[in-house]
């Protein structure tokens, strides 16, 4: 016998046990006697049995009753309890958001931002996976991250339109050079002709960046040192190897013998917008938005320094 029971009846049957009768049970129900008894009756009907005794003063559970009553009282207990954890994730006292992120925005934006969430909302966990940005758009797709943070430039392939993209900041391309060299801030590229270059490997878009800009001014980059991460590339300029383009947030936390300077803006040197994304079908818990909150604050705040 398979049976697809309805939850208020159960609740209703539970409510009736309590009572000790068929009016106190559907008082305690908010439903009419009459309602109350239809129900009854129905559920039996269902169970082919009868799960209420009729007494001279109330009723008694039979056998069923006391099987259904007893499975009603834990399904109730139960969905109190998870009516409780729902407050709980509502006042952001509990949950969990998984968070995709990249290296340079994890030691730069992202650390600053989990600094000042966690002290506000401590019994939410972030959970966080670094990854390149391919790998990201899978871990979005396949749920493994509710939220990721993600770059892009002008040329980069356009994300899918299942993806819901919320702008954070604009991260631009600086020049980074070594503490004693004779560099200001408006700096152009053309006059960095002779120049020797560090990149990122050749395939990485910061590479792209540089490359790109150096045809725009008119010439191709003497590139002398392709770096595996932008921590070498530091110690590389620091060395006086050569001088690098790199986003501002890859040396937010730089070494004290290099220093960032910026291009003078009509040389249009291609910026890397960031951005929180998700599945566009998926909606913002508290947590998530908590977490968003945090990273916009983080952003301004990276906004105001520069």
């Amino acid at each position: 016998m398979r049976n697809s029971f309805d939850v208020v009846t159960l609740f209703l049957l539970l409510d009736i046990d309590e009572a000790g009768s068929l009016t106190g049970g559907a008082e305690r129900a908010n439903v009419t006697p009459s309602a109350a008894s239809q129900r009854i009756a129905k559920l039996e009907q269902e169970i082919r049995q009868p799960v209420l005794t009729r007494l001279p003063r109330g009723v008694r559970l039979t056998e069923a009753g006391e099987i259904l009553v007893t499975r009603a009282r834990l399904f109730r207990q139960e969905m109190r309890a998870a009516h409780g954890d729902l407050e709980a994730l509502l006042g952001l006292e509990r949950g969990t958001v998984r968070l995709g992120s990249f290296p340079t925005v994890s030691a730069s934006l992202l650390s600053d931002a989990l600094k000042n969430y966690h002290a506000h909302w401590p019994g939410i966990d972030v959970r966080v996976q670094s990854a390149v940005r391919p790998r990201l758009l899978e871990m979005l797709h396949s749920s493994e991250v509710e939220m990721a943070l993600l770059w892009s430039y002008d040329w980069t392939e356009e994300t899918e339109k299942s993806l819901a993209l919320v702008p954070l900041m604009e991260d631009e391309t600086v020049l980074l050079v070594p503490f004693d060299a004779p560099y200001a801030d408006d700096v152009t590229v053309a006059s960095l002709r002779s120049a020797k270059w560090i990149i990122r490997n050749a395939d990485h878009p910061a590479a792209e960046v540089l490359y790109r800009s150096c045809d725009t001014a008119g010439f191709t980059p003497n590139v002398v040192y392709e770096a595996h991460d932008y921590q070498e590339i530091e110690a590389m300029v620091a060395a006086g190897v050569g001088i690098a383009m790199v986003p501002r947030l890859a040396v937010a936390h730089h070494r004290p013998d290099v220093y960032a300077v910026r291009f003078r803006p009509t040389d249009r040197v291609p910026t890397r917008s960031i951005y929180i994304a998700s599945l566009a079908r998926r909606q913002y818990t508290p947590g998530m938005h908590a977490v968003s909150r945090a990273l916009h604050d983080a952003a301004d705040a990276i906004a105001t320094q520069a």
